[in-house]
């Protein structure tokens, strides 16, 4: 009962409209939360870094759930993701933790690299619907072409995800969609979160390990993001939703330009 009593009402709210917008449009809550955080509500980048992952890692074990119900997960895409994934989240993790110790300024990174992935993501949301009607209609082939390829992007996801706590939404999937250009989209997205959750997990251990998580702001994250996600998932069809990609794209835009002037 205290637990909940000393639950930051802000950070609740910040919860709720990050889950709100996850479920009106399925962009990813690392996108949206880890700069809110930052130049919101002025949470040091490792500390906001750390905690979303966490935030993220257990929101989208739902939505695991609900693709591999669907058959909408491909788990031996997962599996090649996770061969380069896994391994590159614990090297950086330590490359992060050997910084922090020898006095490196590991802010001045974290927000380059957020700064520069948001506005990568705010071109690529302007183009989803044409890459989602480019997948569309194909059957699911595999090949062994594809292994190397996607094992890489594994490896470029761990360190993204590690270091600024997006890449592994719209980046990740855009890139697979590329690579397996055969694959439904919708397949392709469910893998994308399956593979999202462990990275992040463990990526979030890592920062846990390293003192770079807030416990009390990720509670109150995680229950203001519950209504918020139930409540976008219900208006996602009745919103105007090309108006809303736009608008999430400049928003994105705007915030990864701040934290690189930053």
């Amino acid at each position: 009962m205290d637990l909940f009593a000393s639950i930051d009402l802000p950070h609740a709210l910040a919860g709720l409209l990050v889950g709100f917008l996850v479920g009106l449009t399925g962009v990813g809550g690392g996108s949206l939360m880890t700069p809110l955080l930052v130049l919101m509500f002025g949470v040091a980048p490792q500390t906001a870094v750390g905690t979303d992952l966490l935030f993220a890692a257990i929101t989208k074990i739902v939505g695991v759930g609900i693709h591999h119900g669907h058959s909408t997960v491909d788990w031996r895409i997962v599996r090649r993701l996770a061969i380069g994934s896994m391994p590159a989240a614990v090297l950086t993790i330590s490359a992060l933790n050997t910084f922090i110790h020898i006095g490196t300024n590991t802010s001045h990174v974290i927000l380059i690299a957020l700064g520069a992935l948001l506005v990568v993501t705010s071109i690529g949301l302007l183009f989803q619907r044409r890459l989602m009607a480019y997948g569309a209609t194909h059957t699911i082939v595999h090949s062994s072409r594809t292994l190397l390829p996607t094992v890489a992007l594994g490896a470029v996801l761990g360190v993204l995800v590690t270091i600024t706590s997006v890449g592994a939404g719209a980046i990740g999937a855009t890139i697979l969609l590329m690579i397996y250009r055969r694959v439904p989209v919708s397949r392709i997205v469910g893998t994308d979160i399956a593979h999202a959750v462990p990275l992040a997990l463990l990526a979030g251990a890592g920062h846990w390990l390293i003192g770079s998580v807030d416990g009390r702001l990720l509670l109150a994250l995680l229950v203001g993001s519950i209504p918020g996600v139930v409540a976008g998932s219900l208006l996602s069809s009745r919103s105007p939703d090309r108006f809303v990609q736009w608008a999430l794209a400049a928003i994105l835009a705007v915030s990864g330009v701040r934290l690189l002037i930053q």
